[in-house]
């Protein structure tokens, strides 16, 4: 009789619901909400954040990370706040149904699935109109924030065109070439990469520079920097990894407020993608004590973004990733636990560290200085043994090894793998993000709220 009257009370409720005109999604705890479509705010602002290799095992391992041990429950990080839904990630290529960061990126900027390797162009290598280019021509002022080069694979999506991610000197000319009626498709651009702006062949910051743009280069630049059309490059390739930064190397974080703080100033709005590229390249290298470096740099960024969403109440803010990397288990070898302290002891990357250890030929001292660990005399041991053959690859690796073991951290590839991946957003439209998405709505969407500023 109960479950009755439970079934007929259902259908009154979501009839209510409706014809009050009231819809509203939220994450997991409550935080990713919007309001009815009828009261939606019209959206101006749209800050996509890619966590390049952040599948699920990485973002529950921040979640470890996060925890604190004196209490009864685990923690949430930021990004569980705001979990909406997941997206599948593969590509359309002939040989690999695994996407590339580029294929990946392509698909989230254009809309088209197309081959590894492609650079906003299609199956056919023809060109195909970005999300940013969209927001350009709709009259937004655009960024692009990367801890990559700038012309890697994923910025590289958004600004450019090119049959080859390869052709990172091409990408990044692109960006200078490129215009939208008449005018430079992105206003501001923070990143590495200053081999590709600065060679031989083409000086593309005095090029920038005469078209009005400034040129910084440290993070105390950026923050006097009141320019609203800035380049920004830290370092000649990808910047540091977060803890192995120096203090003249701005955050992820520091950037992507920049670039907000001078893209806001435009009343029609902005676009602007951040990428924390190195949580993959951490994961390449089956490094889990960068990529818990770069998965906190880019949480932090992320955290940036949300509090400017709720101030400025029509900013849309999704975030998510291109694919998983690695293979990153949360656990090993049959041993049901996964520390985090221990990764925490670290005070620079394994990289870091090996480099150290070649330059100052004190392997002990050099690990004492940098791993707040008792080491047993096995682990000093192994890195001892590594060192004598003077390859910086070799003794990094033997350091990662106790970083892995000590955390019971676990990897099955050096390469992507396909598992859909999470999505997480805040603002106006956001439930349009929810539930199982393919990557390529993410474009859709983002097209959608570009031209008439709400989705429905």
């Amino acid at each position: 009789m109960k479950q009755k009257k439970l079934k007929t009370l259902i259908p009154f409720v979501l009839l209510a619901a409706i014809s009050g005109g009231s819809l509203s999604i939220s994450s997991t705890n409550g935080e990713a909400r919007t309001e009815t479509t009828n009261k939606q705010p019209e959206i101006r602002n749209i800050i996509f954040m890619v966590g390049d290799g952040m599948g699920p095992s990485t973002t529950t391992a921040l979640r470890y990370w996060r925890d604190n041990h004196h209490t009864r429950t685990m923690e949430k990080t930021t990004f569980d706040r705001y979990f909406i839904g997941k997206q599948m990630t593969y590509s359309n290529d002939s040989k690999e149904n695994i996407t590339d960061s580029a294929a990946a990126a392509t698909a989230m900027a254009t809309g088209y699935k197309t081959y590894n390797a492609a650079i906003s162009v299609d199956r056919n290598k023809k060109e195909v109109k970005t999300v940013l280019e969209a927001a350009k021509s709709a009259g937004k002022s655009t960024g692009l924030v990367s801890t990559s080069e700038l012309s890697h694979a994923t910025p590289g999506s958004y600004g450019a065109h090119d049959p080859d991610r390869k052709h990172m000197d091409s990408i990044a000319n692109d960006f200078y070439d490129e215009k939208i009626n008449g005018h430079h498709k992105i206003d501001v651009m923070l990143g590495g990469g200053r081999s590709n702006f600065i060679r031989k062949d083409r000086h593309l910051v005095t090029q920038f520079k005469k078209d009005g743009y400034s040129y910084i280069t440290t993070k105390q630049q950026l923050t006097a920097n009141r320019s609203n059309q800035l380049l920004g490059i830290f370092s000649k390739e990808g910047l540091p990894k977060m803890i192995d930064r120096e203090k003249s190397v701005p955050s992820l974080k520091d950037m992507t407020t920049a670039a907000v703080e001078r893209l806001a100033t435009n009343k029609k709005g902005f676009f602007l993608m951040v990428e924390g590229s190195q949580i993959d390249w951490a994961e390449h290298d089956n490094d889990v004590v960068s990529t818990m470096s770069e998965t906190r740099d880019f949480e932090r960024a992320f955290a940036a973004a949300i509090d400017f969403a709720k101030k400025d109440k029509h900013t849309l803010v999704i975030a998510t990733a291109d694919h998983a990397t690695g293979g990153f288990t949360v656990g090993a070898n049959g041993n049901y636990n996964w520390f985090a302290q221990p990764l925490k002891a670290f005070k620079r990357t394994p990289a870091f560290i090996s480099q150290k250890i070649n330059e100052e030929n004190n392997v002990k001292k050099v690990l004492k200085t940098y791993i707040d660990l008792s080491l047993t005399h096995t682990e000093i041991q192994s890195v001892e043994q590594a060192a004598t053959t003077k390859d910086v690859k070799k003794i990094s690796k033997s350091i990662k090894k106790i970083a892995d073991a000590r955390s019971v951290t676990g990897w099955t590839t050096s390469g992507h793998t396909g598992e859909d991946v999470n999505v997480y957003g805040y603002g106006p439209g956001v439930q349009k993000f929810s539930g199982l998405l393919d990557n390529t709505d993410q474009a859709k969407h983002i097209f959608e709220a570009i031209h008439k500023g709400r989705l429905r």
